[in-house]
């Protein structure tokens, strides 16, 4: 193929399907992941309860927390949920939580954007 060529690729580099767990995460530890878990366990479920019906997307963030907690998933798959958990649970973010009518807009984004990467991932998280 003359575009291998072009780029000096060998063919093992251009037919490579690179995984997540290849993917560096900035150097970040298993370790370091497990601390920002422990902050949305004990963080997650006020923060739901005090958004109460000002979200619609809460089901779908149990489930992100059940497939955090659940210990078949690789930890590197782990850390972008928890990535997004913590937008979420963090006030002051793009649009703060506190504005009325769009303060959660930024954090669905986020929610959704997690839900479309890890597809069909999901579906057994549901049932909790």
């Amino acid at each position: 193929m003359k575009i291998k060529s072009e780029l000096n690729m060998t063919q093992y580099d251009f037919e490579k399907d690179y995984s997540i767990d290849e993917l560096d995460f900035g150097g970040e530890t298993e370790e370091q992941a497990s601390n920002k878990m422990k902050f949305v366990e004990d963080n997650l479920w006020t923060k739901l309860e005090s958004a109460g019906k000002k979200i619609t997307f809460a089901k779908d963030i149990k489930a992100l927390y059940y497939y955090m907690k659940d210990p078949f998933v690789g930890w590197h798959r782990k850390a972008i949920v928890v990535a997004g958990l913590i937008y979420f649970l963090v006030p002051l973010d793009a649009i703060p939580d506190f504005s009325p009518f769009i303060g959660f807009l930024d954090d669905l984004g986020v929610i959704t954007s997690l839900l479309k990467y890890l597809g069909k991932e999901l579906v057994p998280y549901y049932k909790y």
